[in-house]
């Protein structure tokens, strides 16, 4: 069979991109009386996309736009959603508001105040300075109202609601460019859960590897939803921003393959970025036969509970050993759900 040849993956806009886009046509109707055909913006490492029009429409004292969110070859759950911006005149500056589909904040910790549309610095600062470039000599007093129709159902497909944000999705973007298959976003919702964690004086958080280690590690120490970090593959991800900023206890949980992995110095668990060394889990127990295994399920079916609890003890030394700091706990989990193995209960 003849090989296919390889194509780059296509990038796309962040929902911060198409509301700066929306914004700045919207502004256009308002302020010079007609729609653009389409729109260019500049993104804060300058590069300068143009956004075709979706939707407008126009009344007294207000104009609105939409923009298709156009994620590229990522996996977003926004892809193809209508990222619509509302502008009239405010009481006096720029204000922020969130209109359809679009959430509230409702705990400390976030980089947006609470009671605040979940609308983030950069979107927030990118749409300030379209407003700025266009008003020439008219006062910047202008109400930016940011909808994303079926937004409140997306959200449930996100970190938002244990991230303390109701009603809707947030408006993202720190490039304003969707990078496919990124990391950065995933590490980033991680980052925010800690830090919200801490703001409501939580000193027990943990980071899991799949939604059956999560489930079992909850309810193994009552944990509350938001103190549940989101961690998969990411391990480094979670643990670096810990170092950082530390709260008194944090816990990891997930299979034998991933805490395997774990357990011989890896941070990303990720199966096309770290595999599991056989030899070295052989090694970890004395037992020549784990050598053979192709998966560390194999492997524990070869060697059951002894192993499972050396691996639990490995990754926790590793951990302690590379991060420091609070105290670590490791719970290893089959995929039904038992507890195989705990270190540092």
């Amino acid at each position: 069979m003849e090989e296919q040849p390889k194509t780059e993956l296509r990038r796309g806009w962040t929902t911060g991109a198409c509301a700066t886009a929306a914004t700045k046509a919207a502004l256009a109707r308002l302020w010079d009386g007609a729609f653009p055909k389409d729109v260019q913006i500049t993104l804060p490492k300058g590069e300068t996309p143009t956004f075709a029009l979706a939707h407008h429409a126009a009344g007294d004292g207000w104009a609105e736009v939409g923009i298709t969110k156009d994620a590229g070859d990522d996996p977003d759950v926004t892809h193809g959603a209508l990222i619509v911006v509302r502008v009239a005149a405010s009481d006096g500056g720029v204000v922020f508001k969130a209109g359809e589909g679009v959430g509230t904040v409702t705990k400390a910790g976030l980089p947006i105040g609470v009671g605040e549309p979940a609308i983030n610095p950069v979107p927030r600062q990118l749409m300030l300075d379209v407003v700025d470039q266009m008003a020439g000599e008219r006062p910047q007093d202008i109400e930016i109202t940011v909808s994303i129709p079926g937004g409140a159902a997306l959200a449930q497909k996100t970190w938002n609601p244990r991230l303390g944000i109701v009603g809707g999705l947030s408006v993202l973007g720190t490039t304003g460019i969707v990078r496919p298959f990124s990391c950065a976003a995933w590490i980033a919702s991680i980052h925010r859960g800690i830090d919200v964690s801490i703001a409501d004086g939580l000193t027990h958080v943990a980071g899991c590897t799949g939604a059956t280690s999560e489930r079992i590690v909850q309810d193994l120490y009552g944990l509350p939803d938001h103190a549940m970090l989101d961690m998969g593959d990411f391990a480094g991800g979670m643990l670096k921003y810990l170092v950082k900023h530390p709260v008194k206890r944090v816990t990891i949980g997930g299979g034998i393959g991933k805490i395997s992995k774990l357990a011989q110095g890896a941070i990303d668990l990720h199966s096309g970025r770290s595999q599991v060394d056989f030899e070295a889990l052989a090694a970890l127990i004395d037992d020549p036969r784990i050598k053979g295994a192709n998966t560390a399920l194999e492997a524990y079916q070869i060697a059951g509970e002894p192993l499972a609890q050396a691996v639990a003890e490995a990754a926790l030394r590793k951990v302690q050993d590379r991060f420091g700091g609070p105290h670590y706990d490791i719970v290893v989990i089959d995929r039904a759900g038992q507890v195989l193995a705990r270190a540092g209960a």
